[in-house]
């Protein structure tokens, strides 16, 4: 989403590297810059001008004509108001009751549906025992659309026709309690735009149930009209946050840089694809890190740890210190970056690689299969020992395959490079960084 405010700073910020020594007007012209970067990016203009009057103030104080590294000063600092202007501190649900009723409000078309689904996976994921609750009774087929979702994720709907929105809530939440479920997740019905019937609706189901959390649902692409909307909705009815759909769209990014400061709401969760798993918390440092081409390590880490369980760390640090990582072991691995879902997202998370470009993702996922094919065409004794590869048994593997000989060396040469990666990462930061979080490679 931040991709061209992201280039933008990029650029800004390697020029004031490049100068030893950063004048008043160095900073001045640099500010500016940053200034219109923001505003481009959509960001309230209100926001713009206290967050580059407070970063000339911090910075100002810093002594930047003494220092010996001045540039790195001044991206610092942009981090952290970055991070500040974007909530500060993370601020995840806290489920302090039993059932826990959580209430889904928004525009038509904002995502809420589909957010609920993944908003109930990612909670069962962190062992709760969700109830999503239909209460989008006008939608042509929205009662459906939760109904199909929740028996994708295997998780229980609650529906009923001919009711009002807020009995259903109520019923919902007697059912909850007499089956065993303790998070409910209501579906409440969106307008095309905001009226007073929909918000008497919402105000009669909150004063029903009386919801731990109401949560914003807006989508990233409409910009700033997402933060005005959201100022109605906590007047009319008191919203404890935010979830921003398609942050992983072309939008500007502007509304998530501008909500905490103009509504007072944080943002608690991000929906960033299209699949029911593409839903995570929202960190503003990690996103301010992301902002800035910083990467963002520590989400990439906690992608790592849901694909990889400990018997499967501890044998592969194992096999890695005794020099036996095999082919099959690369396929292994090939296929679990696979689950942590876009290669291109997952680039951007690596510190330095925000300029890389992946053109073509089905193709990536085109030669994961040929490489399993190849692998898969190859004995036992060959994929624990690449050695014994001669041409007589790179032809066979390639017949097998369907592929060429010069498919297999590419494999083979492949392997070999991240063998020797995968070997190093021993004495790596990266490396380093796992091990304090409690991830054995």
């Amino acid at each position: 989403m931040f991709s061209d405010l992201t280039e933008k700073l990029n650029d800004i910020f390697k020029v004031i590297k490049s100068k030893g020594v950063i004048t008043e007007k160095d900073l001045d012209n640099a500010l500016r810059e940053i200034k219109f970067a923001l505003l481009e990016a959509d960001v309230n203009y209100k926001v713009v001008k206290d967050f580059t009057k407070e970063l000339k103030e911090e910075l100002k104080g810093k002594e930047l004509e003494k220092s010996l590294t001045p540039g790195q000063i001044v991206v610092e600092e942009v981090h952290k108001k970055l991070t500040e202007i974007l909530g500060g501190q993370a601020q995840p649900l806290t489920i302090t009751k039993t059932p826990f009723i959580i209430m889904l409000v928004g525009l038509q078309g904002s995502g809420k549906t589909t957010t609920a689904a993944k908003l109930a996976k990612f909670l069962r994921s962190k062992g709760r025992q969700p109830l999503l609750v239909a209460c989008d009774i006008y939608r042509p087929a929205a009662i459906k659309q939760l109904q199909i979702l929740g028996k994708q994720i295997n998780i229980d709907v609650f529906s009923k026709e001919n009711s009002k929105p807020e009995d259903i809530a109520k019923e919902a939440l007697n059912y909850a309690k007499q089956n065993g479920k303790n998070v409910i997740i209501i579906d409440t019905a969106g307008r095309l735009h905001i009226d007073d019937e929909l918000m008497e609706e919402l105000e009669r189901i909150k004063q029903k149930i009386e919801p731990d959390e109401i949560l914003f649902v807006a989508d990233a692409m409409i910009g700033q009209e997402a933060v005005n909307v959201a100022k109605v909705f906590d007047e009319r009815v008191g919203i404890t946050g935010a979830i921003f759909t398609k942050l992983d769209g072309d939008a500007r990014g502007g509304a998530a840089l501008s909500i905490m400061k103009v509504v007072g709401k944080p943002i608690k969760f991000a929906g960033v694809g299209e699949k029911i798993s593409d839903f995570e918390p929202f960190y503003p440092d990690r996103v301010a890190s992301r902002i800035l081409g910083m990467g963002d390590v520590l989400t990439l880490i906690e992608k790592v740890r849901e694909t990889e369980n400990e018997k499967e760390a501890k044998e592969l640090a194992r096999k890695l210190k005794k020099q036996q990582f095999s082919l099959d072991d690369f396929l292994n691995q090939l296929k679990k970056i696979q689950k942590m879902g876009s290669i291109a997202k997952i680039i951007q998370m690596i510190p330095g690689m925000n300029k890389v470009k992946i053109d073509d993702e089905e193709s990536f996922n085109k030669e994961i299969k040929h490489i399993e094919a190849i692998i898969l065409s190859m004995t036992k004794e060959e994929r624990q020992n690449y050695k014994i590869l001669n041409a007589s048994r790179k032809r066979r593997i390639a017949k097998g395959s369907g592929t060429r000989v010069s498919d297999v060396n590419r494999l083979i040469k492949q392997f070999i490079e991240m063998n020797k990666m995968m070997k190093g990462m021993n004495k790596s930061k990266a490396f380093n960084l796992m091990k304090r979080l409690g991830i054995k490679m």
